[in-house]
C-alpha cells in the first residue's frame, strides 16, 4: 500500500501512473520557506501535508526488506561471492522502525481513538503474521510452548533468550517491537515536539550510547539488550516521529535525496568495522534518520526519485508479505533441497519463490483480512479551518 495520509484506511484504486504527481512545493526552497516559523507552524493539522502522498517511502520498503532477505542468504552460506553487500543487511529493520515512526506521525488525524490506532495497525500485522505463525508451527513439529506462544502474542522481543526471540518465524521478533511502538503511539503522538531537532539529537546520543551502556553484559544479553529489547529500539521510532515533526514544521535542512543516499551507502559500509555492537544499530542511525525525511521532501517537491516509479511502488507494497516468508521458503529449501550444491542458483529461486508465496500471502490473506479488521472507511470531517488550508486536488502530491 503506498504510504500516505489521511490513514492508510483509504485505498485508491486509480493506476499510479493516471494519478497527479504534481508537486505540493516546486523547490527545497519554497518548501522550506513556506510557512511561519514557531508555535504556529507546527503543520500536524493541515490539509496540505496531511494529503500529501509519500510513494517513494513505499518503494523504499522493498530495498529494506532486500536486504534483510540478503542478510538471511549471507548468513545461510549461498552468497558465494564477497559478503560485503549483505552483512549488514539488518541494517533494514532499523528502516523499518524510523519508517514507521514517521508515517504514523505523518498521516496522524486530530481525534481518532487510541481503539482505533490500534485497530487499524493490528489489521496491517497480524493477519500476515498469524498466517506465516501457523505455517512455521506446522512445518517446524518441534517448538516450545513457551516460544510458541511468546511469538503468537508477539511478546518474545522481552524475552532474552534467543530460542524465545527468534524462535519460529525469526522475521517477527521486529513486530513485536513494533507492537510495543504501536501501543505507545496514541500517547508519544500528544507530543507536540515544537523543537524537533532538538528530540532528533537528544534521540540519536541516547541511540549511540545503548551499545557503550551494553558492554558491561554477557554477550547473548549484550546482544538482546541492543539489538532486540523493544524499549531500546523504541528510540529508533522516537527519531522518526521527530524527523516526521521537522518536515510538518518546515524545518528541513534541505538536504537531497541522492547526497542522503550517498550517506547511507557510505554508512552501511563502513559500520561493519565499528567495535563491538555498535554496528547493529549506531553505525547507520543518523544517515537512515535523514534519508527517509529527504525521500518525503522529493515527493513533496516533484524531485525525480526512483522510488517513486510504478514498479518500486508495486515491490513496497508486497514488501511486508516477502519480509514474512522469506526465512521460511530459506529454511525448507535448505532442509529439503542440496542448496549449497549451486548456492547462487538456489538464492535467486528462493528470492523468486518468496516472492510468489509474498503476492499470494499479500492478496489471499493480508488484504481481504486488513478490510475486514479495520471495516468501512469514515468519511473523513473537515473543519472550515482545514477546508481554507486543503490545497486543490491538482496539486496533491501522488
Amino acid at each position: 500500500m503506498t504510504i500516505r495520509s489521511p490513514s492508510d484506511h483509504t485505498r485508491d484504486r486509480t493506476p499510479l501512473s493516471r494519478r497527479s504527481m504534481s508537486p505540493l512545493f516546486h523547490s527545497h526552497e519554497e518548501f522550506c520557506n513556506n510557512g511561519v516559523h514557531g508555535r504556529e507552524s507546527t503543520i500536524v493539522q493541515n490539509q496540505e501535508t496531511r494529503l500529501a502522498r509519500l510513494p517513494s517511502l513505499t518503494g523504499m520498503r522493498f530495498a529494506a526488506a532486500f536486504i534483510v532477505f540478503g542478510f538471511h542468504i549471507n548468513a545461510a552460506g549461498l552468497w558465494p561471492y564477497l559478503d560485503v553487500p549483505f552483512r549488514q543487511g539488518a541494517t533494514g529493520v532499523s528502516f523499518f522502525f524510523i519508517l514507521s515512526g514517521f508515517v504514523l506521525t505523518w498521516s496522524a488525524k486530530a481525534g481518532t481513538e487510541p481503539v482505533t490506532v490500534w485497530r487499524r495497525r493490528a489489521a496491517k500485522i497480524f493477519p500476515n503474521h498469524v498466517a506465516t505463525w501457523f505455517i512455521v508451527l506446522v512445518a517446524a513439529g518441534s517448538v516450545t510452548p513457551e516460544a510458541a506462544l511468546a511469538n503468537l502474542s508477539l511478546t518474545q522481543s522481552w524475552f532474552p533468550g534467543e530460542s524465545v526471540y527468534f524462535g519460529l518465524n525469526t522475521p517477527a521478533w521486529s513486530l513485536s517491537c513494533e507492537l510495543a511502538f504501536y501501543l505507545a503511539f496514541p500517547l508519544l503522538i500528544k507530543w507536540r515536539m515544537q523543537k524537533p531537532w532538538l528530540v532528533t539529537s537528544a534521540a540519536v546520543i541516547a541511540i549511540l550510547t545503548v551499545p557503550a551502556i551494553a558492554l558491561s553484559m554477557p554477550g547473548h544479553l549484550e546482544y538482546w539488550f541492543v539489538f532486540v529489547f523493544p524499549p531500546v529500539r523504541a528510540l529508533e521510532f522516537i527519531l522518526g516521529m521527530a524527523m516526521a515533526r521537522v518536515v510538518q514544521q518546515k524545518k528541513w535542512i534541505g538536504l537531497g535525496l541522492w547526497p542522503a543516499s550517498a550517506l547511507f551507502v557510505a554508512a552501511y559500509l563502513g559500520s561493519w568495522y565499528l567495535p563491538a555492537s555498535f554496528p547493529y544499530v549506531a553505525g547507520t542511525v543518523i544517515p537512515l534518520a535523514l534519508l527517509i525525511p529527504a525521500a518525503a521532501v522529493a515527493d513533496l517537491t516533484g524531485r525525480w526519485s526512483p522510488w517513486r516509479s510504478k514498479p518500486m511502488v508495486w515491490l513496497g507494497t508486497v514488501s511486508f508479505a516477502f519480509y514474512m516468508v522469506h526465512q521460511i521458503v530459506i529454511r525448507v529449501s535448505e532442509k529439503f533441497l542440496d542448496v549449497h550444491a549451486y548456492p547462487l542458483v538456489a538464492a535467486l529461486g528462493m528470492f523468486v519463490v518468496s516472492m510468489i508465496a509474498a503476492w499470494l500471502l499479500y492478496r489471499l490473506v493480508e488484504v481481504p483480512a486488513e478490510k475486514f479488521i479495520k471495516g468501512a472507511p469514515r468519511p473523513a470531517r473537515l473543519t472550515p479551518a482545514s477546508v481554507r488550508t486543503a490545497p486543490p486536488a491538482g496539486r496533491r502530491a501522488a
